[in-house]
């Protein structure tokens, strides 16, 4: 069987812009490279953004809600927790004296709410001085006797003001609560915050968690990784191209075409004012992997080139043979990309921006630069037909022939078997999560979600619909309901409401009778209860549980994890209880637990929405270039066994499906069916050069896929190593979704490519094609 083709296409096959490449190569390079720099003109103003509120639009209905319940109750957008935990326990005199200068420092930072941090020192304690309510810092200085201890540690424990947030029940974990203005970082916080807590507790005692924290550090180490991981991941795939071409100027050639489109398109989204989100931070290794696709025009350019050739003459005959594959799998990739661009999640729309401009700016460049380039730069002495690739795939392609039905029976068993895996995935998102389980964010959000309440706020918005409806001791009682009932399943960690601090006001100015700690009884004690604890708490304890008119109240909610699942049983079960028990108000959830709620449920519907439009779109992209649906339908086969198989082993594995999950669950059809796409084309005009005017015998089809394996899925096999060489870089990432990235995009190419060399063809033998 001959490497060289036998189909020679004619040159009205190749493009003008090849022709103008190919005529003035050094003046393409130039005006290549001086389109990169002048876009590249604009990355010294780019603009990192982590911040989840920012994953849907300004004008979204649950950013509107949230920001309305922060203005009406005096919340904060971010919160810093912090957890000490030291080594002899907190209710003693030494660890006191140490938690007082502590707290001090923290007082002293820049960027933080001074008036609302909470700690042991700064917390009001609602205490009675005669028939008077007194309202006085818990802790005015720290203890220097047991007794004094002993006394904190009365106050501590008789009410529910501080046990699970201010002090663990076993009393070896106190928290402080750090509110921080707005646009503050929060990773630079969080230093300033150790770096103070140093001076009196070691490392080990000291944990810091919140989604501000979790934020901006993942802001910081996603900028790092961006520099970090398409430098290494460009070398891996140059020593690939090198190996595979024994030509470092090949390998140089494919890099240049990356870098011009990875520079065109970011420096085009910055220049345009968008901030560089977690996907579009990906961007640069996606657009090199997809730059791999050239290596089709190269595997083709040497099966066609002989010394003494004319070199013009052949990159043009190569051009045209591999241009209808290469114009569609571009379409194909665009167009996947662009399903991106009507999601919710404002950074997915960027990313698929990027993606889409920078897949166009390569596909120009295949039949632009590519030829320009090679028609300078040295060739490599003709590599022989029995290296590694070779045997493979001439291999792959006698099994593949001789055994499709077996081929065919074990695709659909894997098929089977993934529907059920899939079956078991969860759609969740929770932002601790990109980080490692060993991290240290993620170390202290479990200390404190074992130890105290959870770090992960919320909010439940009780709207009586009447102004000083919230006196009402029925309302009251229902609120204190549903606090006890949240606490008895075990949803919350713990909660806080303008119940509480009555209850407590009423046990107090009642000489702390047992029976006294209950709710007042009418709503004339309610409201002068109210009226004495507004004269001397800090603005912010009672404007955070009731609004000004009292009409609106605000449960505080301690979740012990940021699953956007436990948020919605959280709601779920408030909203059949107020159902059930008739209860004389609305209950609307808020507040970061929701919002992570909301943009979950968002995810899920864009991955559906876009799923179901890849579908469609990729169908459509392959139908229009084989002119017929039989085709269309064969080549759709391995690229739905590739997802379902991929999806099939999250389910199994037990992986959540998450937003960059989400993301590639939509881009991947326009991404693995690219091989299906080289395979038939290639196979379709095969047949058509050995017979144009007569059938084909079952030999001579047979003949024509053994052809196309070995010589034509070379390329494909060439291009799915270096698809998981760019994107296997990311296994070794301390971030999470790089991580599932990487391993996601290997798993497809792979998959995708061993699907086309084997199922592919099985189809096309079984069917008679």
């Amino acid at each position: 069987m001959s490497a060289i083709p036998s189909d020679h296409p004619s040159m009205t096959q190749t493009t003008r812009l090849t022709a103008l490449g190919v005529d003035r190569p050094w003046l393409t390079i130039l005006i290549c490279v001086g389109i990169a720099m002048l876009f590249g003109a604009a990355f010294p103003w780019a603009k990192i953004d982590t911040n989840p509120k920012n994953m849907l639009p300004p004008e979204s209905a649950v950013r509107v809600w949230n920001d309305q319940v922060n203005q009406r109750f005096g919340l904060h957008e971010d919160t810093i927790v912090v957890a000490i935990q030291p080594d002899n326990g907190v209710l003693n005199a030494e660890s006191l004296k140490k938690l007082q200068q502590f707290s001090s420092d923290v007082l002293g930072l820049q960027g933080i709410v001074k008036g609302d941090v909470t700690s042991l020192y700064t917390v009001d304690n609602v205490t009675a001085s005669g028939d008077s309510l007194r309202i006085a810092p818990l802790l005015a200085a720290a203890p220097t006797s047991a007794d004094g201890v002993q006394a904190l540690r009365k106050q501590l424990f008789e009410g529910t003001l501080f046990v699970d947030r201010l002090i663990s029940r076993d009393e070896k974990t106190t928290a402080v609560y750090v509110p921080l203005e707005k646009g503050a970082d929060g990773a630079k916080l969080a230093t300033a915050i150790r770096e103070a807590a140093l001076k009196s507790f070691t490392p080990q005692q000291i944990y810091i968690t919140g989604d501000p924290v979790a934020r901006d550090l993942f802001g910081a180490e996603m900028f790092k990784l961006m520099g970090l991981f398409a430098p290494i991941a460009g070398a891996l795939m140059m020593g690939l191209m090198f190996w595979m071409f024994r030509s470092w100027w090949l390998a140089g050639v494919m890099m240049l075409t990356a870098m011009v489109s990875i520079m065109v398109a970011m420096g085009a989204g910055i220049a345009l004012g968008f901030p560089v989100h977690i996907m579009s931070s990906m961007a640069p290794v996606f657009l090199m992997a997809i730059a791999t696709d050239s290596i089709h025009i190269f595997n083709e350019f040497f099966q066609r080139y002989r010394p003494g050739m004319n070199r013009a003459e052949v990159v043009r005959q190569t051009i045209g043979a591999v241009s209808r594959p290469v114009r569609y799998t571009a379409l194909a990739t665009a167009l996947g990309f662009a399903v991106l661009l009507f999601m919710t999640i404002v950074p997915v729309q960027v990313f698929g921006g990027i993606i889409v401009l920078g897949t166009v700016v390569l596909r120009l460049l295949s039949f632009y630069l590519v030829p320009a380039c090679l028609m300078l730069v040295p060739l490599p002495p003709v590599q022989p037909n029995d290296d590694v690739l070779s045997r493979l795939t001439g291999w792959v392609a006698t099994w593949a022939v001789r055994a499709s039905k077996l081929t065919i029976g074990i695709a659909v068993l894997l098929m089977l078997f993934s529907v059920w895996g899939a079956s078991k995935s969860v759609v969740d998102n929770n932002m601790l999560r990109w980080f490692k389980e060993g991290s240290e964010v993620r170390q202290a959000d479990a200390l404190f979600s074992r130890e105290m309440g959870g770090a992960m706020p919320a909010s439940l918005v009780v709207d009586t619909g009447k102004p000083d409806g919230i006196k009402d001791p029925a309302v009251l009682k229902a609120i204190e309901a549903i606090q006890k009932d949240l606490a008895s399943q075990q949803l919350v960690g713990t909660s806080l409401s303008v119940a509480d601090y009555l209850r407590r006001i009423n046990l107090v100015l009642n000489a702390e009778a047992p029976s006294a700690d209950v709710l007042p009884s009418d709503a004339a004690m309610a409201g002068q209860y109210l009226m004495a604890f507004s004269m001397g708490a800090r603005p912010s304890d009672l404007n955070r549980v009731v609004d000004y008119d009292y009409q609106r109240a605000n449960v505080l909610l301690q979740l012990r994890s940021g699953d956007a699942q436990l948020m919605q049983r959280v709601e779920d079960r408030v909203q059949t209880l107020v159902r059930e028990q008739s209860m004389p108000f609305t209950v609307t959830a808020a507040g970061p637990a929701h919002f992570n709620l909301v943009w979950n449920q968002e995810v899920l519907k864009d991955m559906i929405l876009g799923f179901a439009i890849a579908l469609v779109v990729v169908f459509g992209v392959l139908a229009a270039d084989f002119r017929s649906l039989k085709w269309a339908l064969v080549a759709y086969v391995p690229l739905l066994g590739t997802v379902l198989i991929i999806f099939g082993a999250l389910g199994w594995v037990g992986k959540t499906i998450d937003m960059p999950v989400a993301v590639l669950a939509c881009l991947s059809l326009g991404m693995a069916v690219d091989f299906a796409i080289h395979f038939v084309t290639r196979y379709r005009q095969r047949c058509q050069s050995i017979a144009a005017t007569r059938p084909l015998t079952e030999a001579e089809r047979h003949d024509a896929l053994k052809w196309v394996i070995q010589w034509p899925g070379k390329g494909i096999v060439r291009n799915a190593l270096m698809f998981a060489v760019a994107f296997a870089v990311m296994l070794a990432a301390p971030l999470t979704p790089y991580i599932t990235v990487g391993a996601f995009i290997v798993l497809m190419m792979s998959l995708s490519a061993v699907a086309s060399l084997t199922l592919l063809p099985a189809l096309i033998k079984t069917f008679r094609l």
